[in-house]
């Protein structure tokens, strides 16, 4: 096998603003691994967050190269990533759940089945999808509820954590009068305490949110515990559920974890995390990073699984160059074709090839 990048500029649309910044851009890393005629794709990309720039990233998939040269075939080297193996150590997540992304690719390709089929789940997924609406004036918030759920949206996330709350309040007032039968999703990023927390909650569920999204600061998992037991709506764990032992840590004590693939590791990891959580109390919400379809493939695979599915990054591209796996009437969903499913904008489909 032999592997190659490329390193692209993702723009989006327009800048989205939570609570702790603003991005108008980001890199991702393409990662290509080709067996035979056969080639598997996965991204990664940059994030200020996680400390990941596109040299890091870059550097991270060299090494990954060098360590897939020693394997037979994909099907060898992905039991080795599963084993920790592969892209293991002091790999960042972002890497090894894109490696495994090509890998999964691969196989699927070859053996003429799609990713979720690999991965034990027969029936092709569909999944109503949350969009986000970022800190911005009420009237554009407002604007953006009316559009999306006119396209079929039925699920929105509205960011928040400005340091006045009252301006969340109004924000997710006008969102709640724009589109009083969506489904509202609250997202601060942490921003708030335990105490702001407590006290803002009430306020909104009463105006209808569905769930929030690591409402305290990560860092603290105990305190968030102790706020979802008082909370009048369920508290997910985004920032404080990074991986396996986090989620089994948080498990029975809040009332989702977000896994992103991106940060567990990939679908695998994603998998194991649902199984630690079943029957807990604790449900499971499918999210990303801005990425583009290529990125977010793997995790669309998974969404039959999920209570909460936040799999939008593609939809907030100027210009996302892969398709496959739709999103934009509210739903994503695989595409029926081998692998992940996806395909370069610029290319024409592609066919399966039998397994050797």
């Amino acid at each position: 096998m032999k592997a190659a990048t490329r390193t692209v500029r993702l723009e989006l649309t327009e800048p989205l603003r939570i609570s702790r910044s603003t991005m108008a851009a980001r890199d991702a890393v393409w990662l290509s691994v080709e067996h035979g005629a056969v080639t598997g794709h996965g991204e990664a990309v940059t994030s200020v967050y996680y400390g990941l720039d596109a040299a890091t990233l870059n550097r991270c998939f060299a090494d990954a190269a060098r360590d897939l040269c020693r394997y037979p075939d994909p099907a060898a080297a992905l039991e080795s990533l599963r084993a920790g193996e592969l892209a293991g150590g002091a790999t960042p997540p972002a890497v090894r759940a894109a490696v495994e992304s090509a890998l999964l690719d691969l196989v699927g390709i070859r053996a003429g089945r799609p990713v979720h089929r690999l991965l034990g789940l027969p029936q092709p997924p569909v999944a109503a999808t949350a969009r986000t609406i970022g800190i911005t004036s009420p009237l554009d918030a407002a604007a953006q509820a009316r559009a999306l759920t006119a396209s079929g949206f039925e699920v929105l996330k509205v960011k928040a954590g400005l340091p006045d709350p009252e301006e969340d309040i109004e924000r997710l007032r006008v969102v709640r009068d724009a589109a009083p039968h969506a489904r509202l999703l609250l997202d601060p990023n942490g921003a708030w305490t335990p105490r702001q927390a407590a006290a803002l909650l009430p306020r909104f569920a009463d105006l209808g949110v569905e769930a929030v999204e690591q409402p305290v600061a990560p860092g603290d998992p105990e305190a968030l515990a102790a706020l979802a037991e008082r909370s009048p709506l369920p508290v997910i764990a985004d920032e404080d559920a990074v991986g396996l032992e986090d989620a089994r840590r948080l498990a029975g004590r809040v009332h989702g974890v977000n896994v992103k693939l991106a940060k567990c590791g990939g679908a695998h990891a994603a998998l194991r995390i649902a199984e630690t959580i079943a029957g807990s109390g604790t449900a499971l919400m499918l999210g990303c990073l801005t990425a583009s379809s290529l990125g977010l493939a793997p995790a669309v695979h998974l969404a039959g699984l999920a209570r909460w599915t936040d799999l939008d990054g593609h939809l907030l591209l100027a210009h996302d160059p892969w398709t496959g796996i739709g999103g934009e009437d509210g739903y994503v969903r695989t595409s029926g074709l081998p692998g992940l499913g996806v395909e370069p904008r610029a290319v024409g489909p592609r066919t399966a090839v039998d397994a050797a």
